[in-house]
């Protein structure tokens, strides 16, 4: 008789992840919004914009590598009230004008505070979610993320053209507080911490960074890099082609694909192990990128966005279910800020170095060579775990 599958569901899972949610879509809306905020108000270069926007990810990359370490120790759900407090404080700093250089030093903060408030959700969501389900899970839960990658940009340039930027200051500052509120209500369980930190654990990397989640980091910082080039600079590319207005609706395609597709790549990840899923993830994100560089009508490129949805949404949530599933419990917060590090940091430099390229290539040859970066970071997953995941379900079923 086969046993009941353990919840999923739960209260805990459904606040948590409601919070990952507020968080990404407060990240997305002022993304799209804050570099025009930047000229506008303080008649800021194009440089500083683009730094306005660019240092909010450098702030993010060091609160992950901070707290990674600490949060065990400072305790999982102080440390999320603590990140949540200090992300709604900052947010209420975006009203105070005191000029560009205050501007920036804001929005290190702020994404500074954001590492630190999504590394606990992360760290909460995979402790929360039971282990037979940890795939499953930890996709549902990225599907939050997902979704407020879709909705925020398209909230931020909605209310850039129809409402002030203190209204949309407001805004955000009203999700900070929801987050920050609804966070009360979430349990979670006590672990036990063996170690303690000593001066000599502080110089040892792996007090910062989880080793066993380096490999499929690794590919994690290559699939997120080629996405970057896509997700910033997707409407200097429907100008060129003269699809401005269908370029909206891509991110809306995406969203619904990965929403479409999650529940049943989360669950054969589970059941059948990871490499069911990253290899033709791996092929559907390299066609979408194919299809896009030839895009010139509005089905191709929505089309593409369905193939990079079901390629790179997927594989984003498997690549972070790999990094937790092959780490110990009391580690989950070094894995969760370790995965999360290389996926910022290939989203927040991969437009910087792209724009060296572009000049070169052009927008539709540099997909082109994307699609080729992607096909060989099919290559580089399968010598850092597809081969070592296909061997241990090798030896299950012949054990079994």
């Amino acid at each position: 008789m086969s046993q009941a599958r353990p919840r999923l569901w739960s209260k805990d899972f459904i606040v948590v992840s409601s919070i990952n949610f507020f968080l990404t879509l407060v990240f997305y809306l002022l993304l799209v919004t804050i570099a025009v905020y930047a000229v506008d108000v303080f008649q800021a270069s194009t440089s500083q914009a683009g730094l306005v926007t660019g240092i909010f990810i450098i702030g993010t990359l060091i609160g992950r590598l901070f707290i990674g370490r600490m949060i065990d120790f400072i305790g999982r759900k102080k440390t999320l009230f603590i990140g949540l407090l200090c992300f709604t404080l900052t947010t209420l700093l975006y009203f105070v004008n005191f000029g560009i250089t205050f501007l920036l030093v804001n929005r290190f903060l702020h994404g500074l505070t954001l590492g630190i408030a999504s590394t606990a959700t992360g760290t909460i969501v995979a402790q929360i979610i039971p282990a037979a389900r940890k795939g499953e899970g930890i996709g549902y839960y990225s599907m939050s993320a997902t979704l407020a990658t879709a909705i925020g940009p398209f909230i931020g340039l909605y209310m850039s053209q129809h409402t002030s930027f203190q209204v949309i200051f407001g805004f955000c500052l009203i999700l900070g507080i929801i987050s920050f509120l609804t966070a009360f209500f979430v349990h979670v369980p006590a672990v036990e911490v063996s170690t303690r930190p000593t001066a000599s654990s502080g110089l040892s990397i792996s007090s910062y960074i989880e080793p066993k989640a380096l490999p499929i980091a690794f590919v994690t910082l290559a699939i997120a890099f080629c996405y970057s080039g896509v997700l910033s600079f997707l409407n200097f590319y429907a100008k060129e082609v003269d699809l401005v207005n269908t370029a909206s609706f891509f991110f809306i395609v995406y969203a619904v694909a990965v929403l479409a597709s999650r529940p049943f790549t989360g669950r054969m990840l589970d059941q059948k192990g990871a490499n069911y899923v990253m290899y033709p993830a791996f092929l559907l994100f390299a066609a979408g990128m194919f299809l896009l560089s030839v895009a010139g009508h509005s089905l191709t490129l929505l089309t593409a966005g369905i193939l990079i949805g079901l390629g790179f949404g997927n594989m984003q949530s498997s690549t972070q279910a790999i990094a937790v599933k092959l780490t110990a419990p009391q580690r989950l917060g070094l894995a969760t800020s370790t995965f999360f590090i290389f996926l910022d940091a290939g989203l927040g430099f991969g437009p910087y170095l792209l724009g060296f390229i572009i000049p070169v290539t052009g927008y539709r040859t540099l997909y082109v060579i994307m699609g080729v970066l992607i096909l060989a970071s099919a290559l580089l997953y399968h010598v850092l775990h597809g081969k070592k995941d296909r061997a241990s379900r090798t030896g299950m079923a012949v054990g079994a």
